[in-house]
């Protein structure tokens, strides 16, 4: 069963799924094989992970008299939209000090051109007249505007996530020169195509030959084609980057939602983070009288991009066309994806429906629909400002829900729940019903939770650990170390002490089963060997709910592997498990968020996913074991 499927597992029942909210049942270990009343400890208890001290850079510290931002122009589409619509827009990037290149703290973009093995110009943003233009004017043919617009975009994404997180983000690459900050290159390769490359620290844009039929798009047929001057392109690729560095477990294809959550959750960062713009979004607001249905600038993605590959339309959509896609196991990530973007997106459609009906009643005489001829410009304003703002509390939302996530093999049902449970803990009233606009969304798409009762609100939400346990004190906020900043510890030292505490607590021979760990013992029973848990991450969250009030917390990440033993008839191959585990400033742990390894469910589930023909897009036998085809990031962008 998948989370695309409406029945629950058989052997689940609603009161045992009352009492195992957040964690995936790890009682049925295989065929024959009962858990020990109490499981084993291990001999070597668990490893802190190399991510949990990864180099983190630091937000420019702005000095006396320097600006607070630095204003760039970039395209919120792409070159072939009109500037009537809004297709410029004018970014308030935070300001750093930056060499040419531009390099700042956490980008630095490389002008060599990977096809033709030659170096352009570099952009120095903080020359004089550059400066007193905001930048370089959008064009095409100016290298330096390429530059400037994978930094400015990058720049702007990066800052959301970083606020909606409250925590300052690790790059998933481990580049040996420079950890900290990611390679943008714009101009890395020929073709219509991009890609985060993990092991060079680098986003990597394409550029081709536009196609010489091109009738209905403002590209001129045989003229060039870059896919750095595409928003959506290098906003879904920084995600992409972001995310890794975020939970680099869901960097491996180890189920069919896990590719395509990347893909889906990449393009909702590109749409809600151009809904942001509001330039761009006053503009389609006139064209489509309010109805942001009919309002394509807005839903579209990749427009050009889509017109170059034949598809005489943008690339993706964010609305369904009749009757929802339903959720399919086995379909293409790309499409698949598609189906998290439109559920997604309904949801804001029905809560910015919710939030402008006064508006249109006051503008309507009552009825609630406009009159013909134009939006009155008072009108246009409020409804564009209702629909960046709400889009902006969306982006936020979805972006501080992964750390409400399993830390592996991330499902579609889970991250509704994640989305529920991040939306509860920082405005618990929901005046608007977002939540409910969500699970009706996702509900509409036969995308359901496992392990649950109900479709309840408080049925979704995780739940605090099963067994009760002590506050660990020497996490609690206290006893915590920081660099002058609660969203940065004092050094890789104190976070690595903070990982050994949490270590030492989850793999205690009690809490195992809790933390989704498995004994060594146990594995062997099931012709499986265990590897060490390791702390992955751990890291401090600052959110800021909407009547004021500061929630901090303690968000971390314990993994574990099994490498379930070749058999005569089948491969070797690995299961993850482990638990995300969020504690609160007095350090009582508030949701242990876990999946167990050793679940028979969860092994057969892996080996079938593998042998399926999309499992075998990602997967090969090589050796007696299941080992990756490639990097899954080359694999879901690949020509």
């Amino acid at each position: 069963m998948s989370d695309g499927q409406a029945q629950h597992d058989g052997s689940t029942t609603q009161a045992a799924a009352a009492q195992a909210q957040s964690r995936e049942p790890g009682a049925a270990l295989g065929p024959g094989i009962a858990p020990p009343a109490e499981p084993e400890g291990l001999d070597a208890r668990f490893r802190i992970a190399a991510s949990v001290t990864r180099p983190v850079a630091k937000p420019y510290p702005r000095k006396d008299g320097e600006p607070l931002y630095r204003p760039l122009h970039v395209l919120t589409s792409d070159p072939a939209a009109s500037r009537l619509e809004g297709s410029v827009a004018l970014l308030n990037i935070p300001f750093e000090a930056l060499a040419p290149g531009p390099e700042g703290r956490f980008f630095k973009v490389d002008s060599s051109d990977g096809a033709l093995n030659e170096r352009y110009r570099r952009a120095d943003l903080d020359e004089p007249a550059v400066l007193m233009r905001s930048g370089y004017e959008p064009s095409p043919s100016e290298p330096r505007f390429h530059q400037q617009m994978v930094y400015a975009v990058c720049s702007s994404v990066y800052a959301t996530f970083r606020g909606a997180l409250g925590r300052h983000i690790a790059w998933g690459f481990t580049r040996p020169d420079d950890q900290a900050r990611l390679i943008l290159r714009p101009f890395a390769f020929k073709g219509a195509n991009a890609c985060y490359d993990k092991d060079a620290g680098a986003l990597c844009f394409g550029y081709d030959v536009a196609p010489a039929q091109m009738q209905g798009n403002r590209t001129l047929p045989g003229g060039f084609v870059f896919t750095c001057l595409s928003h959506d392109v290098v906003a879904h690729e920084l995600t992409h980057a972001l995310l890794d560095g975020m939970r680099s477990s869901f960097s491996m294809p180890s189920g069919p939602d896990v590719a395509a959550f990347h893909e889906g959750f990449a393009d909702l960062v590109a749409i809600f983070q151009r809904l942001s713009y509001k330039e761009m979004v006053h503009a389609a607001i006139r064209q489509s009288r309010g109805v942001l249905e009919q309002a394509p600038l807005l839903t579209d993605l990749a427009r050009q991009l889509g017109w170059v590959y034949g598809k005489q339309a943008a690339l993706r959509s964010a609305l369904s066309q009749g009757e929802p896609v339903l959720y399919d196991a086995g379909a293409e990530p790309h499409q698949l994806g598609g189906v998290l973007v439109c559920a997604v997106f309904e949801a804001y459609l029905t809560i910015f429906r919710r939030k402008t009906a006064p508006l249109l009643r006051l503008a309507s005489n009552g009825t609630g629909i406009s009159p013909p001829g134009e939006l009155p410009p008072d009108l246009a304003h409020m409804l564009a400002h209702t629909a960046s703002s709400l889009a902006s509390h969306f982006l936020a939302l979805l972006i501080r829900a992964i750390d409400y996530c399993p830390p592996v093999d991330v499902r579609f049902g889970e991250y509704l729940r994640a989305l529920i449970t991040a939306d509860h803990d920082l405005v618990p009233d929901d005046p608007w019903a977002y939540r409910e606009a969500l699970i009706d969304a996702f509900s509409r798409r036969n995308i359901y939770p496992r392990y649950v009762p109900t479709l309840a609100e408080d049925a979704l939400l995780w739940r605090a650990p099963r067994r009760a346990m002590a506050p660990l004190g020497e996490l609690d906020f206290a006893h915590l170390r920081f660099d002058g900043d609660p969203a940065c510890a004092s050094g890789a030292q104190e976070l690595s002490r903070q990982a050994g505490v949490l270590g030492e607590f989850a793999t205690r021979p009690e809490h195992l089963h809790e933390f989704g760990l498995v004994a060594r013992s146990v594995a062997q029973a099931m012709g499986a060997t265990a590897a060490l848990p390791e702390v992955r991450s751990i890291r401090t969250a600052r959110r800021v709910g909407p009547d004021g009030q500061i929630v901090f917390d303690l968000v971390a990440e314990i993994t574990q592997s099994i490498e379930v033993r070749a058999t005569d008839t089948a491969a070797a191959y690995e299961v993850m498990g482990g638990a995300t585990v969020i504690l609160n400033p007095e350090g009582e742990i508030r949701y242990v968020i876990s999946k167990s390894p050793a679940s028979c469910e969860r092994v057969l589930r892996r080996r079938q996913f593998m042998d399926s023909p999309l499992g075998q897009q990602f997967w090969r036998i090589e050796g007696r074991r299941y080992v990756e085809k490639g990097p899954l990031f080359s694999m879901l962008h690949a020509d």
